[in-house]
């Protein structure tokens, strides 16, 4: 998707172990078919057959570990066909749904809502986490941040009358005597009397008794010009200026300036102990100017989220082209940038081989204040996720959500007061994990404000998932720097594909049973 602002990387307090590790990779697998989404009444009876028989416990027909599915076979429709965008990188097969996975789900400790519906599922992750506590770091450290009390005056701003431009201070009517100058960060000799004044430069105090200021392209000097002492000796500059006998005189050309023209008087933009910004906003390079400006040199802030990537699987690759069975880790590069984007330190990226043990001690030893797993949140048989868990004694908040790509998403409290996300191990899969899911508790855990939704008209129907909310990636037409436009639906967007996220600018939250052309639908937009 198109980039937004990000905060620097690395600026904010680190609470988690320092970022090392293996190289951040991304978990890709790319495995399934080509299928797109399609609409036609045959696919949307297949899928509605599908889900029936998987309720019921009988197969249906296709086979395969439910967190190694695919995008779907060619000719199936990527939007109403019941997709494993689930666990990980996979060949093809449906995922065996809810009655499945539900056998690995029951022995974490608390009660989560299987396949809850998306918006209460973003609205469970919104409520799972308070804001850390605030701490206070020099301001250039506070980037990324969220301010965790307003931000107040210290002084006036500006301090005291200065001339907005480059000319003279004048006082009274004119014509003037010139009797010097004043540069920025100088104080005037003296006030100025009626008929002088004095050459200024932009943002120098103002003269007691000046009345307003002249631009210099309003105005004309008449009488003698500096002049310069010839060097005494070879090698002395003749930097000492000499003036003839008789003053200068300035006249306006355009009449003499108001009173108080181009001149910023103390107080302007505010009065000391006036708020600036309240608590919640995002420490951009902006407010860090602001606050200098105001008279900080610390911000009590909350602290960037502490996050640790792992990135899951023993078929990913580094580097070099997809060979003998393996494929390109893609989610590792989409996702930690992604996160630090999001407000979120990533404190460490590493790859975890597929064994209960190794991830048991990866997040058993993150300090971290979230842990983003990806992939293994099904039932397969390398699928680690939810037995780790139980043995952690961690506590599911969201079991699945209703929601495709990424049904197979999770989010469980840890001991300690931390928190795991569970992203499928699809690509497209994931984003829309990190979107329901992520999101929201980031923002809870920064001590930010809900984002704003956005809803704009598509500009063509989307077909929907029978009883799962859609997540499809939208190019904006026509929207950019203002209300109006439309969403143009992409194409290539199974759960294994990341084509048409790349091109995007945001993902259109489709409702079950889709969406004519037309429709309002809010438009979720990332970074990524």
């Amino acid at each position: 998707m198109n980039p937004g602002p990000r905060p620097a990387s690395g600026s904010a307090p680190r609470r988690g172990p320092a970022a090392g590790g293996a190289p951040p990779g991304p978990h890709a697998g790319v495995r399934g078919g080509n299928a797109e989404p399609g609409g036609a009444e045959e696919d949307d009876l297949l899928a509605l057959a599908r889900i029936s028989a998987r309720r019921s416990g009988a197969p249906d027909g296709r086979g395969g570990s439910p967190d190694r599915a695919g995008a779907g076979t060619a000719g199936e429709p990527a939007a109403c066909g019941d997709h494993r965008d689930d666990g990980r990188v996979h060949h093809g097969g449906a995922h065996h749904g809810t009655h499945h996975r539900s056998a690995h789900h029951h022995g974490a400790h608390g009660s989560a809502a299987h396949d809850a519906d998306w918006d209460g599922a973003r609205r469970t992750a919104a409520r799972a986490a308070r804001p850390l506590p605030a701490v206070t770091v020099p301001s250039a450290e506070a980037l990324g941040c969220t301010l965790a009390t307003s931000l107040e005056a210290l002084t006036d701003l500006p301090s005291f009358d200065s001339s907005a431009m480059d000319g003279w201070a004048v006082a009274g009517p004119g014509p003037w005597r010139l009797t010097g100058q004043v540069l920025a960060g100088e104080s005037a000799d003296g006030p100025l009397e009626d008929g002088t004044a004095v050459r200024i430069a932009t943002g120098a105090a103002l003269p007691p008794g000046a009345t307003g200021v002249l631009r210099r392209e309003h105005g004309r000097v008449t009488g003698p010009e500096p002049s310069h002492r010839q060097p005494s000796e070879p090698g002395v500059p003749h930097t000492q200026p000499h003036t003839q006998p008789g003053p200068q005189v300035l006249h306006a050309l355009r009449g003499a300036p108001a009173p108080g023209q181009d001149v910023r008087p103390r107080g302007q933009e505010c009065r000391s102990g006036d708020e600036l910004l309240p608590s919640g906003v995002l420490v951009t390079p902006a407010v860090l100017g602001l606050a200098a400006a105001a008279g900080y040199d610390e911000l009590a802030v909350v602290p960037r989220p502490a996050v640790e990537l792992l990135v899951l699987g023993d078929e990913l690759l580094d580097s070099g082209l997809p060979r003998d069975g393996r494929v390109r880790d893609a989610l590792g590069p989409l996702l930690a940038p992604w996160l630090e984007d999001l407000g979120a330190e990533v404190v460490a990226s590493r790859r975890v081989e597929d064994d209960a043990e190794a991830l048991h001690r990866a997040v058993a030893g993150s300090s971290a204040d979230v842990v983003v797993t990806t992939g293994g949140t099904a039932g397969g048989p390398v699928d680690f996720v939810h037995p780790v868990l139980e043995r952690l004694g961690a506590r599911l908040l969201v079991d699945g959500v209703a929601v495709r790509p990424g049904h197979p998403m999770l989010l469980a409290a840890l001991p300690g007061g931390r928190h795991l996300v569970g992203l499928p191990g699809n690509p497209l899969a994931a984003v829309s994990g990190v979107l329901t899911l992520a999101v929201p508790l980031l923002d809870a855990l920064a001590g930010r404000p809900l984002r704003p939704r956005r809803r704009v008209p598509l500009a063509a129907a989307v077909p929907g998932h029978p009883t799962s909310t859609r997540l499809v990636p939208v190019v904006l037409r026509g929207t950019h720097g203002g209300a109006g436009g439309e969403a143009v639906p992409l194409r290539f967007n199974g759960p294994a594909m990341l084509r048409g996220v790349a091109a995007a600018d945001g993902l259109a939250v489709v409702p079950p049973g889709g969406a004519a052309a037309g429709t309002e639908t809010e438009i979720l937009e990332s970074v990524c």
